[in-house]
């Protein structure tokens, strides 16, 4: 009960000198935090056993390595040890690695090459059929299981023949009427299966399996889904070569080190070369042209163990034999598969890629002879259809050699396309192959020559569709840009059919961008609109839809210029799917954020950005995931943080208020608000200097009101606690007392409705721990909030303590007494003469009044009662499970005397022996803590007026856990 009557005298000023850091010298000449790390690294000779140096040599380097890189001169220990033990391999390796480093970059494909596993996919998804397929399943064969050891090589060779032959002679099994899928399932079942014949040293069964695979791609009956089979079988064919190169490069392996990657036929030991010569005997015998040419194609890579011009000699060859192939479409794709495996093994042998697509031109024209054409006639497929069976295999054979090709070479297809006619189709293919760069130089030569394609067998909206992507990538000659667009529009805008005319637009939408202004981004635009909503249109184009918008937000990122082209909101309302719309709307404000680089009052943009954010917000329903919320309420946010009316402070405020009105479903968004506000009336009081007028003083008791009807719809406690509080310092900093004292009011208020357990992340955590944080920010505050002249003496303070009294609080928890402890601080302060800090223009309860005994009485009897009650609780401790909260508990209250009391007084003196004592009495005390406390008394004792600390010391004793 003394502890107030005989709280320190505390001279605020003098204590935080005697607190502050002492200030020493720093010469920056010498030193400065983001200089380079200098290492010095010293040599040290030892000439004797004690280690005494005859020379030292010290070598110091500036550098941005840190500084054990530099002690290891950027060698691992691990790899220098591996070094010692092996100087042999590792020269070897060395030598390796700079020869590889050394060749030349023409000769490997970099990531600039697109890979073939990136169009599997987009081959499958497209080349689709619904009518049925038929499969030849291999069905297994008992011959050849039990070959003895002690049989001659030949009679094994002749052996293995027959059972290649037993497959040709009906080893199968014909399924019919399959499904696209299940063929899918059925030829995945051929890859386990060459996987487990494999791995179970069945060799010959797992060739059989290929080869059988291989004999599907002659099979063109339904033709439509042939590329997709290309694709299917070709993964068999590719595991397979890949199977093999292993088995014999395993083979290769001496004394455990393998060969390196650029190995020469001379380090191939003959057990590994006779091993690579017995596969291709074995695929030479296949009889059949197509598995013979795919098989021999897949393993050609194994030619680097048999001579260095294997491949090179192969290659020609495997070419020639495509040209007995008489199906067009068998044919082209033969070659791409031979390009595809040519670019893997041998990049630079470019002749040999080039003499693959021009045997394909001069057979071009079997297209169009009457074989094909009555085949698909009895498939009943068009003639456009069939072309774009073409695409993949043609644009793949092009790629190839394109790649990294000299622009000559584009000049050199260009002639050959004229000379076949300007055939669409191999012009699409040239326009996909070669760099952007060599196309767009040559954009009107282009135009000029798709003019005069025949469109009866190739689109030209897809020939325009292809320069126009080239065009997105790079850009053609300035002065041609306006006849570019003029003469491609033309065509574009004569499309019929939507799906045609959007997949066309869509692309040239972005050369507009790109290259032109308003106006002209305007007429592509109202073009678009005007193709698309006939019939709806826009319903079924949604993704080029989008794509438009993306494109057009990309390079327009001046939104009171976008907004004002005069077809952009119109555009906007063909995305009638909600889910689809809100999706660009959110594209639109990610846009905005990212590049509006000041605040903005537009009344343009501010309309437009309303109108799109209502539209995010107005999607929230029961069902929206809370993750979907919090990206949409961000977005809102980062609007609403742009926007500025500069000194305009009404305006600003009416603006937050029909937010508000636009925006109530959003939690997060009316928080923002009300920060928003808070921040209003701040800046109103920074303009003022704090001295209000009769019309700022009104406009900031708006801004008040404002935040006090705003609050209680929020959901969350604590948000609405805090933001109680934070209104409330607002409201004081800017004059409003009884506002202040209302939002005061308001959280003492709400603090019992706080549950026990709160939702943190998605997690169910406890709110004690939190709800501590909150009540020690709030007695900050009320220090400095002066006494209502109609209420008692502290009312907010008692009505306070009067709710955490009757507040339920868990059992095994002592944050009720450290709440009480932290009043005690509260109590403290509020004694001193002039308090440790004020709100500028409000005057405190030491002003008011100046130390009267009769306000010291009332806090005095507060102090009394809050006293008693963490003595009461440190008594219920006293059980043998409590003991250790007990003894943390005395400490804290422990330093709170000694940081706030006066312990001259005998009472209070004897009161901090009593819980030091109390601290230690069961050995459950931290020891650690009490010893820095006792040397902090010790040190505090030898200042002026202290010397009453020396003797408390001396009463404090420090008792071992034993």
């Amino acid at each position: 009960s003394c502890f107030l009557r005989h709280a320190r005298s505390r001279n605020y000023v003098t204590e935080s000198e005697v607190c502050k850091l002492e200030s020493v010298p720093l010469d920056f000449g010498d030193y400065h935090p983001l200089k380079p790390i200098t290492v010095t690294e010293s040599k040290t000779k030892k000439t004797n056993r004690k280690g005494s140096t005859s020379s030292t040599s010290s070598s110091s380097s500036s550098s941005v390595m840190d500084p054990l890189s530099s002690v290891l001169d950027g060698t691992d220990p691990l790899s220098l040890f591996a070094a010692a033990a092996d100087p042999v391999t590792t020269t070897a390796s060395m030598d390796c690695t700079r020869k590889k480093r050394d060749k030349d970059d023409s000769s490997a494909v970099g990531s600039d090459f697109e890979p073939w596993s990136s169009k599997r996919g987009e081959i499958l998804a497209r080349y689709t059929t619904t009518e049925k397929l038929s499969i030849n399943l291999y069905m297994g064969s008992e011959k050849g299981k039990a070959t003895t050891t002690g049989s001659a090589v030949s009679e094994k060779v002749r052996t293995r023949l027959e059972e290649l032959d037993d497959l040709e002679e009906g080893s199968q099994k014909e399924l019919l009427n399959l499904t696209q899928q299940d063929y899918m399932n059925r030829i995945e079942e051929l890859n386990q299966s060459l996987k487990d014949a494999w791995s179970s040293d069945q060799k010959v069964k797992a060739l059989k399996i290929v080869i059988q695979c291989s004999k599907l791609l002659s099979d063109t009956t339904v033709i439509q889904f042939y590329p997709s089979k290309f694709v299917l079988i070709t993964d068999i064919l590719d595991t397979f070569g890949k199977l093999v190169y292993e088995r014999i490069l395993s083979m290769c392996v001496d004394n455990r080190v393998s060969l390196p990657d650029n190995f020469s036929p001379e380090c191939v030991n003959d057990t590994a070369k006779e091993t690579c010569l017995n596969w291709f005997f074995k695929i030479a015998s296949i009889r059949e042209l197509i598995p013979r040419f795919y098989v021999e194609a897949a393993i050609l890579k194994c030619n680097k163990f048999l001579c260095k011009t294997g491949i090179s000699e192969c290659l020609p060859r495997l070419t020639s034999m495509i040209r007995g192939i008489g199906d067009p479409l068998v044919a082209v794709y033969a070659r791409a598969y031979l390009c595809r495996v040519g670019m893997e093994v041998a990049p630079q042998l470019k002749e040999s890629l080039n003499k693959n697509f021009f045997d394909f031109l001069l057979t071009f024209k079997q297209i169009h002879g009457d074989t094909v054409q009555n085949q698909l006639v009895v498939q009943c497929v068009e003639i456009p259809l069939y072309l774009t069976l073409y695409s993949p295999a043609i644009d793949w054979i092009l790629q190839c050699i394109a790649y990294r090709a000299p622009e000559v070479l584009l000049t050199e297809m260009m002639e050959r396309c004229k000379k076949l006619g300007n055939n669409a189709l191999l012009l699409n293919s040239v326009m996909s192959a070669f760099r952007a760069e060599f196309i767009a130089a040559r954009s009107m030569d282009f135009i000029g020559m798709i003019k005069e394609c025949d469109e009866s067998g190739f689109p030209k909206h897809l020939l325009f569709r292809s320069l126009g992507l080239n065009l997105a990538l790079a850009d053609p000659p300035e002065n041609d840009r306006l006849q570019i667009l003029n003469e491609a529009w033309k065509i574009i805008t004569k499309l019929k059919n939507p799906q045609d005319y959007i997949n066309c637009a869509e692309v040239w939408v972005e050369y507009t961008c790109r290259h032109f202004k308003k106006r002209e981004v305007n007429t592509v635009l109202a073009d678009v609109i005007k193709h698309m909503t006939p019939d709806r249109a826009f319903e079924d184009a949604y993704p080029q839809l989008q794509s438009i918008i993306q494109k057009v937000i990309t390079y327009i990122h001046d939104f009171s210029l976008l907004f004002s082209v005069e077809k952009f909101l119109p555009f906007l309302d063909m995305f009638q799917k909600e889910n689809v719309r809100v999706e660009v709307c959110k594209c639109i404000m990610e846009s905005f954020i990212k590049h509006q680089q000041e605040s903005t009052k537009d009344p343009v943009i501010l309309n437009a950005l309303l109108h799109i954010c209502k539209t995010m917000h107005d999607s929230v329903n029961a069902l929206t995931l809370e993750d979907e919320k919090r990206m949409l309420a961000a977005l809102i946010n980062g609007f609403i943080k742009m926007v500025s009316f500069g000194r305009d402070f009404e305006q600003q405020l009416s603006f937050y208020v029909e937010a508000r009105s636009m925006f109530c479903n959003l939690e997060p968004v009316l928080v923002q608000l009300i920060h928003s506000v808070n921040q209003l009336a701040m800046e109103t009081r920074k303009v003022m200097k704090g001295n209000h007028s009769r019309k700022t003083a009104a406009f900031v008791r708006a801004c008040v009101a404002f935040c006090f009807i705003t609050i209680p719809s929020l959901s969350s406690i604590f948000t609405r606690l805090n933001l109680y509080l934070h209104s409330g310092q607002v409201a004081l900093a800017n004059q409003c007392l009884s506002q202040a004292d209302a939002f005061f009011k308001a959280a003492v208020s709400l603090v019992p409705d706080v549950p026990k357990m709160i939702s943190v992340d998605g997690k169910m955590r406890p709110s004690d721990a939190f709800l501590l944080e909150f009540l020690c920010n709030f007695f900050s505050t009320l220090l400095v909030v002066p006494d209502h002249p109609e209420q008692g003496v502290l009312f907010l303070v008692r009505g306070l303590l009067n709710v955490i009294q009757d507040y339920t609080w868990e059992d095994n928890s002592d944050d009720k007494v450290r709440i009480y402890t932290n009043v005690l601080h509260l109590l403290s302060a509020m004694t001193q003469e002039a308090f440790i800090y004020h709100v500028d223009k409000v005057d405190s309860n030491d002003t008011l009044y100046g130390g009267d005994s009769k306000f010291l009485a009332e806090v005095n009897k507060l102090c009394e009662t809050v006293i008693a009650q963490i003595l009461d609780h440190l008594k219920t401790l006293g059980k043998e499970e409590t003991l250790k909260r007990q003894s943390q508990l005395a400490l804290y209250f422990f330093n709170t005397i000694l940081a706030h009391g006066d312990l001259r007084n005998n009472k209070l003196n004897q009161l901090s022996v009593n819980l030091w004592n109390l601290a230690q009495k069961h050995g459950f005390a931290d020891t650690k803590t009490m010893v820095k406390t006792l040397e902090y008394i010790k040190r505090r004792s030898k200042q002026p007026e202290m010397s009453h600390f020396t003797d408390l010391a001396l009463r404090l004793p420090l008792q071992s856990r034993t």
